[in-house]
């Protein structure tokens, strides 16, 4: 199926048409509000933070700004990557403006509190950014889906990979916090299943600038292959402080264990060519992504992330939920969305699993040479597709109190 924003709008338009003559709206207010929580001022402000703001108004705009004559009302925040201070947004946004849906969602430490909040107040919150697998583990509630991608499929396709190729020794870099930590967890795993060995973890604070300690002792660990289990402006500090003390010319690799696509721009093809990375979504995949990255460049002169993509379908996905079941009510919302399969420009073979996850296809990609790009943000190559069903945490190892095995 081509994604075709004509079509869209216009199945849109006749199901809330629809929807509207056939019975009354149950809009609490009569209003549907979403409230978009994230980084937009440090570290991860490129990953999602503003761009992730516009991929949801574009969402909205696409759905008509309405559901069923209800309006869809935004409002937005700066969580600073702190927990407290994004969990009081998100209580007072339950509290004054009785939010129906708290989206974006980025650094894991925030996303853990925001969500336990989310829970008490009875809401519903889709988490787009963080990466921490533990937040449809043993941190899962009934109120939120965890929607693009997390560390055990990231571990489960670039570790494996390297080890594969015979990194088979690694030294850990790590952000000090759940997200780190699920990461390093995750990826010890894989590299001990498939023949490895960790010779040595280091952690650093979030966020970090200087990294010639760290870079340093890793270096002195002899290992094949530093693990980068850290993300944002941390990775890309850590990149260029390894290019910089010559790692790579020392006959050690990096493997940047969650990587994005303004990293690599950011950084250039130069210092991260060859760099095997995975990736829940690319804009260059095929032209469904093409059509809605092209949209999306349009508004913000830059190519989208997997998290910016991820924002708009998930918030396409609720807004058609709540149009066909006529109904904001947020238990309601979330166990008729994951009847429906979720298969857009985004997502493929895409389903919500009762632990709130989002399983969907991933891919294992390789950043291309500067000889091989065609253009400014032509920079991976996709290697391979990882299917949903082997991506992602099997639920019979689920630590979520809401699976029955």
């Amino acid at each position: 199926m081509t994604f075709n924003r004509n079509t869209l709008v216009s199945s849109i338009a006749l199901t809330a048409t629809l929807m509207a003559t056939g019975a009354q709206a149950q809009m609490s207010d009569n209003a549907v509000r979403i409230g978009y929580l994230a980084d937009m001022s440090g570290t991860y402000r490129d990953l999602a933070g503003p761009g992730g703001l516009e991929a949801l108004q574009m969402a909205v705009e696409d759905f008509g700004g309405e559901v069923n004559g209800a309006p869809i009302e935004v409002s937005s925040a700066d969580d600073r990557n702190s927990a407290d201070v994004g969990a009081n947004t998100v209580r007072e946004w339950f509290d004054t403006q009785n939010v129906d849906l708290v989206a974006g969602l980025v650094a894991s430490s925030v996303v853990i509190a925001a969500t336990k909040v989310i829970e008490d107040n009875n809401g519903l919150g889709i988490v787009s950014g963080s990466a921490a697998s533990s937040i449809t583990n043993e941190h899962c509630t009934p109120n939120h889906i965890h929607w693009v991608y997390d560390t055990y499929p990231l571990a489960n396709g670039t570790a494996k990979a390297v080890v594969e190729q015979g990194g088979d020794t690694w030294f850990m870099l790590t952000a000090d916090y759940a997200f780190g930590h699920a990461l390093e967890a995750d990826v010890t795993r894989v590299v001990e299943d498939n023949g490895g060995e960790i010779v040595g973890t280091i952690r650093h604070p979030f966020p970090t600038s200087d990294f010639s300690s760290y870079i340093l002792q890793a270096q002195g660990s002899g290992a094949k292959i530093i693990g980068l289990a850290n993300a944002g402006a941390d990775t890309v500090n850590a990149i260029s402080t390894a290019s910089q003390f010559g790692v790579v010319q020392g006959g050690q690799q990096l493997a940047g264990l969650l990587i994005f696509l303004n990293d690599v721009h950011a950084m250039g093809l130069e210092d991260t060519q060859g760099l095997l990375l995975t990736t829940g979504w690319y804009w260059d995949m095929d032209d469904q992504s093409r059509e809605w990255a092209e949209r999306y460049f349009e508004r913000t002169e830059r190519m989208p992330t997997m998290v910016q993509a991820g924002i708009y379908s998930s918030t396409m996905h609720y807004l058609e939920t709540v149009a066909e079941e006529g109904t904001d009510d947020p238990e309601t919302i979330r166990a008729a969305m994951a009847e429906r399969p979720v298969e857009d420009f985004f997502s493929r073979n895409g389903r919500i699993r009762e632990d709130g996850r989002m399983v969907h296809d991933m891919y294992l990609a390789r950043v291309k040479s500067p000889e091989e790009s065609t253009g400014e943000w032509d920079v991976y190559e996709i290697l391979s597709t990882i299917p949903a069903e082997e991506a992602f945490r099997p639920l019979a190892e689920s630590q979520c109190e809401l699976v029955t095995n």
